[in-house]
């Protein structure tokens, strides 16, 4: 069962890089060769492009969430998504551009698309490379969140 992960941000707006960062941490760990660990700095529709092929889709992220406190990490379904917004105002989310494309004949969507979104409430719109000590922690965390879903998700397939 081929997997992508893919770690979401801009390393050069501190926090809003943590995706990025997860996804290099990932590289250390996963070995399986049917997953594959990318990097990317777009969202949205742009996204299908880098996922669409493969059987399950793990994405890292940050989020705006106020229920949650900064540096909370949240395991999303792509259901949980219609209540986030894309940042950026002239592009649609990843659900929309998910039904878009199913609407359009493509089938090739993964079956299985699962976000980690990590709650960055305090984004700084300044460029500068690197994370904030409090975001920094959720990294390891994150990692072996993705690596414990895996695991779950590989002994699944063996059992079928």
């Amino acid at each position: 069962m081929r997997t992508i992960i893919l770690g979401i941000g801009n390393p050069l707006l501190g926090d809003d890089g943590v995706g990025i960062r997860v996804a290099k941490e990932l590289r250390k760990h996963v070995k399986d060769p049917d997953v594959e660990v990318d990097e990317t700095t777009t969202g949205g529709i742009n996204l299908l492009d880098q996922i669409i092929g493969f059987d399950k889709a793990i994405l890292v992220d940050t989020i705006k969430d106020k229920s949650m406190r900064n540096g909370e990490i949240k395991r999303l379904t792509l259901g949980d998504l219609s209540s986030y917004h894309s940042f950026n105002p002239h592009d649609v989310g990843l659900p929309e551009a998910c039904k878009l494309a199913k609407r359009l004949g493509e089938t090739r969507i993964p079956h299985d698309i699962t976000i980690f979104g990590i709650a960055v409430n305090k984004m700084q719109y300044e460029f500068w490379e690197g994370l904030s000590e409090e975001i920094s922690k959720t990294v390891p965390k994150t990692v072996d969140m993705i690596m414990s879903e895996l695991n779950h998700h590989k002994n699944q397939v063996e059992e079928i």
